[in-house]
């Protein structure tokens, strides 16, 4: 993708990617970790992935050239977002359904911007905070279900999920500031190729059993290659497209559509059920985010406020 043209189809083909692909990979991760080790499966995954991107790097005439210091902070970026920050999803998948992952998940914003507050003092804006009081809201109606706590181990599943949302977001404010490669697409090989390292390391060291891939069923070989090519990087190329071309806001409507597309897929793929309460958590916990995320909702609450029209 050329990432200095607007072209109207890549523009619709890169959302259709980060709307759908990204949704799926919560069904595809639970289908493969149905039968590999999860840390293995992330590992696997991430590391194959990594180097498909350097060899597309070197083949574009892209150099993968990095410095000590960038070496070091994308190895932290690796571990914070990948590592720990995916790989211990994908173990959680095990317990929880990819629905209620998912929609976990979708609250990011609300950590990043709690994070933010209490580590650089941001101040939150009055929208900001009916979003968080809303998001969490959202996910206790989610979690308190009986149906969910009756699981085994999914609470544990839940309080892990969270813990990975803060990696995420603690790495999402670490890379704003530190010296990584200027290229994202040979930044998120070293990421990948560091944090899939890892998770490898840590596998090994908890005792999970490699497999051959050949020994694989279909459904997860098949569950594997979708992960990594369209799961590590065409949706994660689209989504660094749409950065180029369009809004922010227009790109983290992603936030909204992935739980979605990971509640159908869980339904209709896996048989999870969708309760009442988990449409009602959904919506309330969507909602809270849909505040967090937008700059505009800010804008017609202070004209509100100040007794303007907000439509003028």
């Amino acid at each position: 993708m050329d990432q200095n043209s607007k072209n109207p189809v890549l523009v619709i083909l890169a959302f259709i990617a980060i709307y759908v692909i990204w949704g799926s990979t919560y069904l595809l991760n639970k289908i493969a970790v149905t039968e590999l080790d999860p840390f293995m499966l992330a590992a696997i995954r991430f590391i194959v992935s990594g180097c498909l991107i350097f060899i597309i790097a070197i083949i574009s005439g892209r150099s993968i050239a990095i410095t000590k210091k960038q070496a070091v902070n994308t190895a932290i970026a690796g571990f914070l977002f990948l590592s720990f920050g995916n790989g211990v999803v994908v173990w959680a998948l095990r317990y929880v359904d990819t629905s209620f992952a998912a929609l976990e998940i979708s609250s990011q914003p609300l950590i990043v911007l709690l994070l933010m507050r209490i580590f650089q003092g941001k101040k939150i804006s009055p929208m900001s905070l009916l979003g968080v009081f809303l998001g969490f809201i959202g996910i206790y109606l989610l979690v308190s279900q009986k149906s969910i706590l009756n699981q085994e181990n999914s609470v544990l599943g839940m309080v892990m999920i969270f813990f990975c949302m803060v990696s995420w977001a603690s790495a999402s404010l670490f890379v704003g500031k530190a010296d990584l490669p200027k290229n994202f697409f040979v930044n998120t090989g070293y990421q990948m190729i560091f944090g899939g390292t890892i998770l490898a390391l840590a596998s090994i060291a908890i005792g999970e059993q490699w497999s051959n891939p050949i020994n694989w069923s279909v459904k997860v070989q098949w569950s594997m290659v979708l992960l990594v090519i369209f799961g590590s990087i065409i949706a994660f190329t689209s989504f660094n497209y749409l950065l180029k071309v369009v809004s922010p806001e227009k790109v983290a409507t992603n936030s909204y559509v992935n739980p979605i597309i990971a509640l159908l897929m869980g339904w209709y793929f896996l048989n999870e059920q969708i309760t009442q309460q988990s449409i009602i958590a959904s919506a309330v916990l969507l909602t809270g985010v849909f505040f967090v995320n937008t700059k505009k909702q800010l804008v017609l609450f202070n004209r509100f406020r100040t007794k303007k029209n907000p439509l003028k």
